[in-house]
């Protein structure tokens, strides 16, 4: 690498740097954006697709499960390994073989002849999600500096939204459309030709950089970790389909000790002059536990709304797929133009961009839940498209900046291993969001499928979102700190 690449976050080169992209940073981020846009969708369109895949390979319900959890879990529990893989062995190596992977497993998700196979083949798929996704953040943090940097999060902030809202209205349109016979099977070979895409794009616009010390893997601290991640997450995502059983329970408050003794360990290792997986100095760094404080809480807050909406527009309200889709329109496009938006306002306020979007995110969590009290049963998209714009706006200018900020004062050498810890908390945010709003939401349910108590449900979940974005807004200035210069 050059010396200007190898600046430390934060350097003095940042404030020189012109705004405009080069030619080849331009391809650079079009390819990992698209590789984030397949990792990010595919935890979603397969929600759509599960009825029409229940019927045509006979699956159960507990296998159905497995082939959207199972995804979800395995990628949840792999980003920190990749990110830290990535700081060894180069970004872009992982990035490749991720897309690679991700590919072809996909295909396999294509052609599989029966519900065990798609389940495993989901499991290789979230592999290769998970060996790419970390290397995303950590390629746009290295290779990107100053107001360049600022444009790059905001593409990502954009491509995220477009990916969760996507995934819904994809899914439906290609069932839906049942192309050339192949049904849900649509729903994966389309990652194919994207994806081989990707890998091209990549191979001949990512930097070959790796750092000038190599971190050595941690094994007992991978082990310990990825024990913590399971005790935590497993139950999350499985807890409300096994009707939360006191071994339920029981593994959730033991995801404590063991990530105390992850933590004990971490600090004994770098105590000791070694590479640690997770280095505790990173939590000595404000920007990066506050920004990864705000990120487990505002996604759990916002991933409620992804969870409930359809659920509640489907099942409670007997609309399609589709319709559930277009609903979300509104929040996907203001999404975009907010995260278009947050680099312009975060050169003149600085961090404090995100105390407009979460404001924003709260006043159209408000709105939402307003119109829901009051239109009842008698709900629609189209009444809901206002406060969905709002919520998106805040969405749009809070998350890219937020993710930016927080890596902000990374060093380099452990910038794959951030990028790993904040995406794995956001991961455990949407876990934990699904888990908490849909507990709410079933237990107001109980037995009941009428459209009426449907909508009381809803109404009774939805208030934790506002409540949970509240809480997003009050830690803004722990992250922006009281001289907290604005961001080039």
């Amino acid at each position: 690498m050059s010396a200007s690449q190898t600046t430390a976050p934060g350097a003095g080169a940042e404030q020189v740097e012109p705004a405009g992209l080069t030619g080849r940073q331009r391809l650079m981020l079009v390819a990992v954006m698209t590789g984030t846009f397949l990792s990010m969708l595919n935890d979603f369109i397969v929600n759509v697709a599960t009825p029409a895949i229940r019927t045509d390979l006979n699956a159960s319900f507990s296998e159905i499960q497995l082939i959207i959890g199972g995804y979800v879990l395995v990628y949840g529990l792999l980003l920190v390994l990749a990110g830290r893989l990535g700081d060894i062995h180069g970004h872009r190596k992982l990035f490749l073989i991720g897309s690679a992977l991700f590919s072809i497993a996909s295909l396999a998700c294509g052609l599989a002849p029966n519900p065990a196979m798609l389940v495993v083949f989901r499991v290789v798929q979230a592999v290769g999600a998970a060996l790419l996704y970390p290397q995303v953040l950590s390629i746009l943090q290295i290779s990107f500096t100053g107001k360049r940097r600022a444009t790059a999060f905001a593409v990502y902030g954009a491509t995220i939204s477009l990916a969760s809202v996507a995934g819904q209205l994809v899914g439906g349109l290609l069932v839906e459309a049942d192309l050339f016979g192949l049904g849900w099977r649509a729903v994966f070979l389309i990652n194919v030709p994207v994806g081989l895409a990707t890998l091209a794009l990549a191979a001949i616009s990512l930097p070959r950089t790796r750092a000038t010390v190599r971190p050595k893997l941690d094994l007992p601290g991978l082990g310990l970790l990825t024990v913590t991640l399971a005790l935590l997450t497993f139950p999350l995502i499985q807890g409300r389909e096994f009707g939360w059983p006191v071994w339920i329970i029981v593994l959730l408050v033991l995801a404590a000790p063991v990530l105390a003794a992850f933590l004990a360990y971490e600090q004994r290792r770098t105590d000791r002059g070694r590479f640690a997986l997770v280095p505790p100095s990173l939590f000595r760094i404000r920007t990066f536990s506050a920004g990864n404080a705000i990120a487990l809480i505002f996604f759990a807050g916002n991933s409620g709304l992804f969870f409930l909406l359809p659920l509640q527009l489907q099942n409670g309200l007997g609309h399609s797929a589709l319709y559930a889709g277009l609903t979300f329109s509104p929040l996907a496009v203001a999404f975009g133009l907010g995260s278009m938006l947050a680099p312009r306002i975060q050169r003149k306020a600085g961090h404090h961009v995100l105390t407009l979007g979460y404001a924003v995110n709260v006043v159209g969590n408000v709105i939402l839940l307003a119109c829901v009290i009051v239109a009842g049963a008698g709900m629609t998209g189209l009444l809901l498209a206002p406060a969905m714009f709002v919520i998106g706006l805040g969405q749009g200018l809070g998350v890219s900046p937020l993710i930016g900020a927080a890596l902000h004062d990374v060093p380099e050498r452990d910038a794959g291993s951030a990028s790993g810890v904040i995406q794995t908390l956001m991961q455990v945010g949407v876990a934990f969001g699904v888990a908490v709003i849909g507990l709410i939401f079933f237990t107001v349910l109980g037995s009941a499928t009428d459209p009426a108590s449907y909508s009381t449900a809803f109404t009774w979940a939805l208030v934790a979102s506002p409540v949970l974005s509240l809480a997003s807004l009050l830690l803004v200035p722990v992250l922006a700190g009281k001289n907290r210069e604005p961001a080039a």
